[in-house]
């Protein structure tokens, strides 16, 4: 039995006649009256009382109407699916962002460009700081992520550079400095800080460790928070005071004054979009097209 038989049957049943039905699907009469007899004999069943009249349907015809119709609406709806998820239409994208960046507008922009134009995909966003992301990407237990990366080579990886970001100073908002901004980091010799630990964001820690050696400047570190989110509530309480991305204070955290110095805006702080390149998901091929068209790389 196949699908083209049952297709040919149902147009019998509903045009009333072999003759009707062959001018219908296209099919020359003789043909079309042979594969329903291939259909009876591969049944073992008659499915028409054929008579002067007409043809009309045996008990078994009418059960093998009814569910036909299902037969090729199932093939149609998984026809439709398979070629929905194989274009990037359906399916789900797992997506890791730096606790940091989870509000930074051009992240944000770029998961909503997404959704407008691929309604259908889920995301699952976990945020994950660039450490953990990394471990999770090369696994392949994450499709992408968006993290802080070395720019001499990421094996394994494939990635676009999102944008740039810089480092500020985070102090509480009733401390001296939120009145009086230091004018360099020199100022902040003596200052207590609440520092990262570098296994949450290796890359990123060895390039704000290096900057701060170029610039001789050793901060007297006595908290530590186990991400941004987690250093900006101890600055926030009063705790020390940080040095984080920019992109910080895109977040909303009550109790803190975010300043600028010229020193920090010198280190660069690049934020990249990574996947493998074995990945061959078209939802996420998908979304590599848009970040390339955002990057324009």
């Amino acid at each position: 039995m196949e699908f083209r038989q049952l297709s040919y049957f149902i147009a019998v049943v509903e045009t009333g006649s072999i003759s009707a039905a062959s001018r219908y699907v296209h099919i020359a009469q003789p043909a079309l009256t042979r594969q329903i007899r291939l259909l009876e004999e591969d049944l073992d069943t008659r499915l028409f009382d054929r008579h002067a009249r007409g043809m009309r349907l045996t008990v078994a015809g009418q059960a093998l109407y009814e569910d036909a119709q299902q037969l090729l609406d199932a093939r149609a709806q998984i026809r439709a699916r398979l070629s929905a998820l194989g274009s990037g239409l359906t399916g789900k994208v797992s997506l890791g962002v730096t606790v940091t960046h989870l509000w930074v507008p051009d992240v944000a922009g770029l998961l909503r460009r997404y959704r407008d134009r691929y309604p259908q995909i889920a995301f699952e966003v976990f945020p994950l700081l660039s450490g953990p992301q990394l471990e999770r990407l090369r696994e392949g237990s994450l499709d992408a992520g968006v993290l802080y990366l070395d720019e001499t080579g990421h094996p394994g990886l494939e990635a676009r550079r999102l944008q740039n970001d810089h480092l500020v100073l985070a102090v509480p908002e009733h401390s001296p400095w939120a009145q009086a901004p230091p004018q360099g980091l020199a100022e902040l010799a003596n200052a207590d800080f609440v520092w990262g630990f570098r296994s949450a964001s290796p890359i990123y820690f060895d390039r704000m460790q290096a900057h701060f050696q170029r610039l001789d400047f050793h901060p007297r570190v006595v908290q530590y928070g186990a991400d941004n989110i987690a250093i900006l509530s101890m600055v926030a309480a009063g705790l020390g005071i940080a040095i984080l991305p920019a992109a910080s204070s895109c977040h909303p955290m009550p109790g803190i004054r975010f300043l600028r110095l010229p020193e920090l805006d010198a280190c660069e702080m690049p934020l990249w979009f990574a996947w493998r390149p074995d990945n061959d998901s078209p939802a996420l091929r998908n979304l590599v097209e848009l970040v390339c068209e955002t990057t324009k790389c």
